[in-house]
């Protein structure tokens, strides 16, 4: 199984909602801090929103976050959105399937079912798993102004 590129960045874009939950982020600091490019992101971040993972606001102030909470993010649902139905091998592709053996052989029913176990593997995963309680993850994806709180300043009496 080989995830595709638009995956890939899918799963960068939503963890790096989720390192900085709560505050809209710009796919400018995503693609500085996940090393993408901003057209791939925006071909990436419309089908996140239309998919209901993202939420997008225009304008000045504008941003994205997460639409919903990382912990109801199944990731073997996002993998399933963004992949579709890839062919695994020629077999899968009807329109284009060539092969003699198509009939006779139990090849196509073996990946199958691997793919099921797959995505099946990653329906027990959530964004939240991914992000929480991953110190280095944080490190890399949270923007410092967003998650820290402004210091207290301490006033002495006299």
């Amino acid at each position: 199984m080989r995830v595709t590129k638009r995956t890939n960045i899918a799963m960068r874009v939503l963890m790096y909602c989720a390192a900085n939950e709560g505050h809209l982020v710009t796919k400018a600091d995503i693609a500085e801090r996940c090393k993408a490019s901003e057209n791939h992101l925006a071909q990436v971040i419309h089908q996140l929103a239309q998919l209901k993972y993202l939420y997008t606001q225009r304008g000045r102030k504008g941003g994205l976050s997460l639409a919903r909470p990382p912990a109801e993010i199944a990731i073997g649902d996002v993998f399933r959105a963004i992949e579709g139905p890839v062919p695994i091998a020629e077999c899968f592709a009807d329109a284009d399937d060539s092969c003699p053996l198509v009939d006779s052989c139990r090849l196509r029913g073996a990946l199958t079912a691997a793919a099921e176990s797959f995505y099946g593997h990653l329906d027990g995963i959530t964004l939240a798993d991914l992000v929480c309680d991953n110190a280095a993850l944080m490190d890399l994806l949270s923007d410092a102004s967003c998650n820290k709180a402004p210091a207290l300043r301490v006033i002495k009496a006299a």
